[in-house]
């Protein structure tokens, strides 16, 4: 920029990214203030949070468009790229960079070939990516024909019109991401007794494998697991209920107290309704998702083939040590694709998907003076 500028608004440069069926601005490290809380503070107002409209900034008045991507370089040996997502709430005053999120991921690879962060390679550009977050590794491919990114595909996956090139995602560490296990209370099935005016005894299975989840059938909450969105969200007794076993399941977890925090995230269960593995309804965690997050497909799909879990008698999974799970959820589903350790079948060794991705805008998200110091 020449010349002294025009406003009091600080320009800051980013790319609104779709990654999955999430979006939100990516920015390079280097653009953002090395100060967390100054850094938080720029990406509260890029985002225009709280405020239930987010109406002076780029979110979406929801949380799967409420997330910011952060992406650096990597000084790691054997690891191409460093992101760290942020996931803000459109009413709250709140940037939580502690859980990941599969469907922002997808964005990464892209991001860094169009900032310049890498050299595409010529065909395909595969990229070892760590994320901050939790420390979990993934190797990402995209396709890049004659060295240059290609964004249109025939690549499909429910919740997002259309289609285009498809991302594929290799995780490589995943189990134990933010708890101290894949299954943190050391069972794959526990009791909880919830007391109060209605007291409840719920079976459900805490796991981890990418993103910290509660599973319980959804018959033992009164639900069906086949509702709308809608009607989830409109259902505040089952709310309320939900949100008193996730308070109570985070200590068995490892997690603490989780009242302010965005994770173990619901999911209720049931027999598969369109042909696939298993139907779910997952909350994040006070709302209906309209899909499903990608690790928490991975965790569930990785609970669905574990012995004694709640899945059990629902899901329909194949046979052999490398399956397909394919995960409902309210606009289509979601496969995982999951190899079983070959010594111990109650180990998965390695989960991998396909997602799309896009960027929607390139340019500079403004925020007043005081915010970018």
């Amino acid at each position: 920029m020449n010349g002294a500028p025009a406003s009091d608004l600080v320009p800051v440069p980013c790319i609104l990214m779709r990654g999955g069926t999430s979006r939100g601005p990516f920015f390079l490290e280097s653009d953002l203030p090395a100060d967390v809380a100054a850094r938080d503070r720029v990406l509260l107002a890029a985002m225009g949070s709280p405020d239930h409209r987010q109406i002076d900034g780029l979110g979406g008045a929801h949380p799967l468009t409420s997330k910011v991507g952060i992406v650096r370089k990597s000084a790691t040996p054997g690891v191409d790229l460093d992101f760290l997502f942020a996931q803000l709430q459109p009413d709250a005053e709140s940037v939580d960079v502690t859980p990941n999120c599969g469907n922002m991921l997808a964005a990464v690879l892209p991001f860094a070939l169009e900032r310049g962060l890498l050299a595409p390679a010529d065909g395909a550009t595969t990229a070892r990516i760590l994320t901050l977050n939790t420390g979990m590794q993934c190797d990402v491919t995209v396709p890049t024909p004659g060295r240059r990114l290609q964004y249109g595909g025939t690549a499909r996956i429910d919740g997002v019109p259309g289609t285009a090139a498809p991302v594929t995602i290799a995780f490589l560490d995943t189990a134990g991401s933010v708890c101290p296990a894949l299954l943190p209370s050391g069972r794959v099935k526990d009791t909880i007794a919830l007391g109060g005016a209605d007291p409840l005894t719920i079976e459900a299975t805490l796991i981890d494998n990418g993103m910290p989840m509660v599973l319980v059938r959804a018959c033992d909450l009164g639900a069906s697991g086949y509702e709308s969105v809608a009607d989830l969200d409109a259902n505040v007794a089952l709310r309320a209920r939900v949100e008193a076993l996730r308070l109570a399941c985070g200590p068995l977890m490892g997690l603490g107290d989780v009242t302010s925090k965005s994770y173990p995230k619901m999911c209720l269960v049931a027999a598969p309704a369109a042909g696939g593995s298993l139907a779910t309804r997952c909350f994040i965690p006070h709302v209906c998702h309209e899909a499903i997050g990608v690790l928490a497909a991975v965790t569930v799909a990785t609970a669905a083939v574990l012995d004694g879990s709640v899945c059990a008698g629902l899901a329909q999974v194949p046979d052999g040590r490398r399956k397909t799970v394919s995960v409902e959820h309210p606009t289509g589903e979601l496969s995982v694709e999951l190899e079983l350790d070959e010594h111990d079948p109650q180990v998965v060794a390695r989960a991998a998907l396909l997602r799309t991705a896009r960027p929607i805008m390139r340019g500079e998200v403004l925020v007043r003076a005081e915010q970018g110091e």
